[in-house]
């Protein structure tokens, strides 16, 4: 039932008491209206708020999945780094053991570059493990990068021109060996000029 005029005449109240009254009931009407607007305006704005706290706790979840990313991606990096440090040594070791075998020095590369260090492991003395079987291997595998160096001694039946007798032309000649007939005509140029 809405506050009128006529109802407030009805109860014998005068015009001055009437308009105050009215006065008022319009001012305390007029306040409620503007509440309601307010609160009318908030409420729309609940939904876009929502959003936002929703968005920030899933924000909130991604810098734990970011954290947990970055902290795989460091651990691998590491894992690497330490992978590669370790394969570095037994490689180091794997070549020491080339050069002890006798595997010569300009084949060295070659053999590292094709053989396989998956399987080698370093002992903790910072040796290969199994070192035997693998110098074994090496000069079986590898044996014709193993160079092997022999001193021949001067042989008897053509003994050294030097405090004997000079040889002569047909001897020179006769010689079989190419290296030897040369130094032979080089010691006795007199003989071919």
């Amino acid at each position: 039932m809405a506050l009128t005029r006529k109802m407030l005449s009805g109860m014998g109240l005068t015009a001055e008491q009437v308009d105050a009254i009215i006065d008022e009931h319009t001012n305390v009407t007029q306040g409620l209206i503007a509440d309601r607007d307010k609160y009318k305006a908030d409420a729309e704005e609940l939904p876009k708020v929502q959003k936002q706290l929703d968005d920030q706790q899933k924000g909130d979840n991604d810098w734990k999945t970011k954290y947990e990313k970055e902290h795989n991606d460091f651990e691998s990096f590491k894992k690497d780094v330490s992978d590669k440090e370790s394969a570095a040594k037994v490689r180091d070791a794997y070549q020491k053991l080339l050069e002890d075998a006798g595997v010569a020095s300009k084949h060295l590369k070659t053999v590292l570059r094709v053989t396989d260090f998956s399987g080698m492991k370093l002992d903790k003395d910072g040796n290969l493990e199994g070192a035997d079987k693998l110098t074994e291997s090496i000069k079986s595998d590898w044996s014709d990068f193993i160079s092997t160096t022999s001193t021949k001694g001067a042989g008897v039946q053509d003994p050294p021109a030097k405090g004997g007798k000079a040889k002569t032309k047909e001897e020179i000649l006769a010689i079989k060996d190419t290296t030897e007939r040369q130094q032979a005509m080089a010691e006795n140029i007199e003989l071919f000029q």
